[in-house]
């Protein structure tokens, strides 16, 4: 089914529940030690698996939505505490289901852990003089009408700027070797086939297979589906865009827009259903993240993390920590 089609259709809720009691497994570790921005950080602990407690001014937001915020070092708030993942986490990512975390670790190799970091595995090295960002799950159940395979794979960025591509590999891999993404245009479009370099923040979701990811180069958001046959095309100028997992086609990105960065909602993937989420912005939204049930969007901004519902309502601040917001469904 073409992507421009089945993004249009209505709404099909995916709302997983959040593994209970993980909280309840972690232990204690080290105090929290000041940073260069004025937030708090734990002294080394114990090891991945641990927690340590916080201010509720940081991690206020992070109690009982799923909601994770990640910022490159060891630790991740989640759960209202902050979770000693053992080794540096970069662009957390989450796993539909909640169970599977995703991240690229402090060597800059591809890594799946438990959701508190422990178990972890390296799916793939990284081989050295290039960088690798952004992972995101591409998870879908089998087709078997169309013949079409379950897929469990990881989609990520390898490079930077205009020189970035897309990669993937599958998600149970160990030590594995990541492929190029496949990237087509819609068929019967004179001149779609979409850039094949300068792709970078790819982000996965819905029952299908589809994804959206930015380009460097152009400024441009694209949509990519990877249904019957892999196909795609432009969406709308702007960057970091996330798709929501409810199978609706809504896509939320950011665009630049005098001299803040907005938030943009473009309702069931089309071109012409475009709006800005924050008309008023007297900061920066970046980052959007959405929450299992399609209804929300956390966003990063300089002094912490925001949420704000998708029909219109003002952003809320949620926690004082800066860092990647992502939901763990």
């Amino acid at each position: 089914m073409p992507a421009r089609a089945r993004l249009t259709r209505s709404a099909v809720a995916l709302t997983v529940a959040m593994t209970a009691g993980t909280a309840a497994l972690l232990t204690g570790c080290g105090p929290l030690t000041p940073t260069a921005n004025g937030t708090t950080s734990p002294a080394a602990g114990p090891g991945a698996g641990s927690a340590s407690p916080a201010p509720a001014s940081v991690i206020n937001g992070t109690a009982t939505n799923g909601l994770t915020i990640s910022d490159g070092t060891r630790y991740v708030v989640m759960n209202g505490t902050r979770i000693d993942f053992g080794t540096a986490v970069r662009d957390l990512a989450w796993s539909p289901d909640g169970s599977r975390a995703a991240f690229v670790d402090g060597s800059g190799d591809l890594v799946v852990s438990h959701p508190d970091g422990t178990g972890r595995t390296v799916v793939a090295h990284n081989p050295g003089g290039v960088n690798w960002s952004h992972p995101t799950w591409q998870v879908a159940p089998a087709d078997t009408a169309d013949g079409v395979p379950a897929k469990d794979n990881l989609i990520f960025t390898s490079g930077s700027g205009s020189t970035a591509v897309l990669e993937t590999i599958g998600a149970t891999a160990v030590g594995g070797t990541p492929k190029k993404l496949g990237l087509n245009g819609y068929g019967g479009e004179a001149n779609s086939t979409p850039p094949q370099s300068g792709n970078v923040w790819p982000d996965a979701a819905g029952q299908h297979g589809s994804s959206v990811y930015a380009n460097a180069a152009n400024g441009e958001v694209y949509l990519r589906d990877d249904n019957l046959r892999q196909q795609g095309g432009v969406l709308a100028p702007g960057s970091e865009p996330a798709l929501a997992p409810t199978d609706d086609g809504h896509v939320v990105f950011v665009r630049s827009v005098a001299g803040h960065d907005h938030l943009f909602l473009a309702a069931g993937g089309t071109k012409s259903a475009v709006k800005d989420l924050t008309p008023n912005a007297t900061t920066d939204y970046t980052e959007p993240a959405w929450s299992p049930d399609g209804s929300t969007v956390a966003a990063r901004t300089p002094d912490g993390i925001v949420t704000l519902k998708v029909d219109g309502a003002q952003p809320v601040k949620v926690s004082g920590y800066t860092g990647l917001p992502a939901y763990r469904g």
